[in-house]
């Protein structure tokens, strides 16, 4: 076996290093401090959890392709490394919390570790930083949600947002209702994935033009909204537009409030990749100067196993660190090893970093 160089890391993992690791700290507490403002209490779950756990019914077992196994040497059950936070606070509130009165609000900041990276996102490793509203049985959680995110990036300064609406459930919605079978199901999914206009539209079933006219209705919501109001739909995704509609306007309403108006609002019915395991009016946010999207959320179940709804997001530090101009680096005076410590205050009383020659 080859020897490999010691400062060689497996792909999609990297060293953070200054001021890239001191940068992400600070984001990390002014968007932990915008959550806390709306009531969200931090908190931490471990690394590494049993398999049974972390990979159980529900957002976890969505993402257990993507999860690194390791065995634990003590218990000799297999464990696994969380490949996104929001099945861990899954875990928390349907345990440990349990009894705490809904609807339970939670923050977090944690690292997460993943199987394989993906087109737009080739890091294996990042740090989310997120919220989750258990008991969120109203559009206006889900407004909450869109709006702690949106605040939380202006917080940054971030320029440029947009936070695109959708329903990743809508589609599976419509195969049901028109009774479309497995094998027809992946070759649409495929067609949609790639947006395939002429594909879809020259589909042999009823499904063919409700998705021409999805996709041809995505852009400006307040445009979206009109479009897809004239759209024929089954009744069950009647249920899901009404939604979408409600969180929409109350969006709306509450970035105006909080004097976000310049924040674009677009909607795309027929987008769902990256949304796993959410099955409600779900959402994802962009900045024009960065590739990839800077966090994804929305509505889930909390577990297969209970009725009880959640609503959250994360935004992905990778992708933000790109969107957030870097604040002027602290003047650095460099001192004589022999220096006074009072000497050595008075300069950091100043604003000044001192750093010691050896």
């Amino acid at each position: 076996m080859s020897e490999t160089h010691p400062a060689l890391l497996p792909n999609g993992l990297k060293d953070l290093l200054p001021p890239e690791a001191e940068e992400e700290a600070r984001i990390i507490t002014l968007l932990l401090n915008s959550f806390s403002a709306f009531g969200y209490q931090r908190v931490k779950p471990p690394l590494v959890e049993f398999e049974e756990s972390l990979l159980a019914a529900g957002p976890g077992q969505k993402l257990s392709r993507n999860t690194f196994r390791l065995m634990d040497p003590i218990s000799q059950h297999m464990m696994g490394v969380r490949a996104d936070t929001t099945a861990q606070i899954a875990r928390i509130a349907s345990s440990r919390l349990k009894e705490t009165p809904r609807p339970l609000r939670l923050s977090y900041a944690a690292d997460v570790l993943r199987v394989n990276g993906s087109q737009l996102r080739p890091e294996r490793q990042f740090c989310q930083v997120g919220c989750e509203l258990i008991g969120a049985n109203d559009s206006r959680d889900d407004v909450e949600m869109g709006l702690i995110a949106l605040k939380g990036l202006d917080s940054l300064g971030v320029q440029n947002v947009s936070i695109d609406l959708t329903i990743p459930s809508l589609i599976d919605t419509l195969f049901d209702a028109f009774k479309i079978e497995q094998k027809e199901r992946d070759n649409i999914d495929s067609l949609i994935q790639k947006r395939d206009r002429d594909g879809l539209k020259n589909l042999s079933n009823k499904l063919s033009e409700i998705l021409v006219d999805l996709l041809d209705g995505s852009g400006m919501a307040q445009t979206a909204i009109e479009k897809i109001g004239k759209i024929k739909l089954p009744k069950e995704a009647e249920v899901n537009i009404k939604s979408l509609k409600n969180v929409y306007h109350g969006l709306l309403d509450a970035i105006k409030t909080y004097g976000l108006d310049h924040i674009k609002i677009t909607i795309d019915l027929i987008e769902r990749r990256g949304f796993e395991y959410q099955n409600g009016v779900s959402f994802t946010l962009f900045a024009t100067q960065v590739r990839g999207e800077l966090g994804r959320g929305g509505r889930y179940r909390l577990s297969d196993k209970t009725e009880e709804n959640a609503t959250g997001f994360t935004l992905y530090m990778d992708s933000v660190r790109q969107a957030v101009k870097r604040p002027k680096v602290q003047d650095v005076r460099d001192v004589e090893s022999r220096t006074s410590w009072d000497e050595i205050k008075k300069l950091q009383d100043q604003g000044f970093a001192v750093r010691r020659k050896s």
